[in-house]
């Protein structure tokens, strides 16, 4: 009796012993290796360099590879949401999404309703026309139907503030706003638009891979780069964000993205 007693208590030690070390295992392969926190990042993929598809329909470009390395760097979960660059930022207002990384211009107008990472680029805006166009200033836009891209800096530049102000006024042209810049680039080839306005490492990169247009005039000096989440919501994915962005430029792999699609 006191023998089976024995050999009940033993089994009963091995049965518990066998659960501390299976639960053991479980909180060491969902805890200290885990994400920190999961995050939606609403995208374009229509803005080359930072944000296309390849020929498999990978996604690819500098803001891609930078996300990435960034969750890599600061151990987060990254789930990427195209839906282009107007739909990113009524997804972020919406809480549809957590952040919006599509080449989002660091604007005045934009901290009133967003909050910002440290700047991830410096970029401008420049005016995009036909191969075989004659127009050569701003001058030879009057009367004629000018593009840009809705939601976008180079909008504002154009066509004011709420659509009052802007070149338009100051030169007297029609504006038309599409929602990617392909489409865009097309309209004006077309000659439907005599010129579009986009982002200069945008439309530099799209020249440059040979989509038919060419640039006549400098470019406009323009606002910074900048994950932006919902004002007062997401500040530690800001913080990760900063601290990961640093991370990389010292290590030296933010300036290799940049080379691999911006070439100097």
């Amino acid at each position: 009796m006191k023998n089976a007693k024995k050999i009940i208590a033993f089994l009963l030690a091995t049965v518990v012993a066998l659960t501390l070390v299976a639960c053991g295992e479980k909180v060491d392969e969902q805890g200290e290796g885990a994400p920190k926190a999961k995050y939606t990042i609403a995208m374009d993929t229509t803005f080359a360099p930072f944000e296309m598809e390849d020929a498999e329909g990978n996604r690819v470009g500098i803001d891609i590879e930078l996300l990435y390395a960034i969750a890599e760097d600061q151990n987060i979960e990254l789930q990427l949401d195209a839906i282009g660059f107007d739909g990113a930022l009524a997804a972020v207002q919406s809480g549809q999404a957590d952040a919006i990384m599509a080449g989002c211009s660091i604007t005045e107008k934009r901290k009133e309703v967003m909050d910002f990472s440290d700047p991830y680029f410096d970029s401008g805006i420049a005016m995009g026309i036909a191969k075989d166009s004659n127009i050569k200033s701003y001058e030879d836009l009057k009367g004629k139907v000018v593009c840009a891209k809705t939601g976008t800096e180079s909008a504002t530049f154009i066509n004011g503030e709420n659509g009052v102000g802007g070149l338009k006024d100051e030169i007297g042209f029609t504006v038309a706003l599409f929602d990617d810049s392909p489409t865009m680039y097309e309209d004006v080839k077309a000659g439907n638009s005599a010129a579009c306005f986009d982002d200069y490492p945008v439309l530099g990169y799209s020249i440059a891979q040979g989509v038919g247009l060419k640039m006549v005039t400098e470019m406009e000096r323009g606002s910074s780069y900048g994950l932006g989440v919902k004002k007062g919501q997401n500040a530690e994915l800001v913080a990760m964000f900063n601290e990961g962005l640093k991370n990389l430029r010292e290590s030296g792999k933010y300036q290799e993205i940049l080379d691999k699609y911006i070439q100097k």
